[in-house]
């Protein structure tokens, strides 16, 4: 399932929201520039959860040591949120920031919104520390972050829908989906694969991060109600506009 666009107007300029993509974007562009130095830069300044949980200052098959570039751990969680891995990456992740971001943001307010994201990725990087502490892969992205933001619109928006394509085989569908059911799939789905990895896990194994998916999202669930500003209603929903009538903030697309 791919999410398009959510039916919910934004009453505020998101500028926060559209603050964090840019910065995400140009972190990317930034990777793209480093070639064969980005390996040994991920190991450098990204969350290695060895480094978290040991004395062992050692980073893997590199087996570079962290002298020339030496972040604080607090620093590598700050900087690992706007790292990623691959197009695929950071296109699916900007997606859902793009298209939930601006609507909790304004139930948030500007500076609230950005203190409750860089708290959800602080806990989804611990998240992932705690699921593998002797890993050392380096754990990037703005999933953890964004999966926070993703628990806080569920709260806030239980009877938003989601404009959704659904692929079917040769042919695509458009359906619009209650909120509430597609990011209950989303978040079941990380939650069996993050079971799954525990099973699964080996010395070797890497991949995706399905603890801070679910470390994000739970942290989420929680600061959400010490973020939300009780003064910012959300819209009245015989309000909300369909279609071409719909107002031009409404994000996606």
């Amino acid at each position: 399932m791919i999410p398009l666009r959510d039916d919910v107007p934004s009453r505020t300029f998101p500028i926060v929201n559209y603050t964090l993509i840019a910065l995400n974007a140009l972190a990317f562009a930034i990777e793209l520039g480093m070639g064969a130095e980005l390996e040994r830069f991920f190991y450098r300044a990204a969350v290695v959860p060895a480094l978290f949980t040991g004395p062992d200052r050692s980073l893997g098959p590199l087996e570079v040591v962290t002298t020339t570039i030496d972040p604080s751990l607090g620093s590598r969680v700050l900087i690992s949120m706007f790292l990623h891995g691959g197009w695929a990456h950071i296109i699916g992740n900007m997606l859902y920031l793009w298209i939930f971001g601006d609507n909790v943001e304004d139930r948030m307010g500007h500076g609230r919104y950005l203190g409750f994201y860089l708290l959800c990725g602080w806990a989804a990087s611990y998240a992932h520390v705690w699921s593998d502490p002797a890993s050392r892969i380096p754990s990037l992205g703005a999933s953890g972050a964004i999966a926070g933001v993703l628990a806080a619109y569920l709260t806030l928006y239980p009877h938003a829908r989601v404009v959704t394509l659904l692929p079917l085989g040769f042919f695509t569908q458009l359906v619009k989906i209650p909120a509430v059911f597609f990011l209950a799939i989303w978040f079941l789905q990380q939650f069996v694969s993050g079971a799954l990895s525990l099973a699964a896990r080996t010395a070797q194994t890497g991949g995706v991060a399905w603890f801070a998916h679910i470390g994000g999202f739970v942290a989420g669930l929680a600061l959400v109600w010490l973020f939300r500003d009780e003064r910012r209603r959300p819209p009245n929903r015989d309000t909300w506009w369909e279609g071409s009538n719909r107002p031009r903030r409404a994000r996606g697309w």
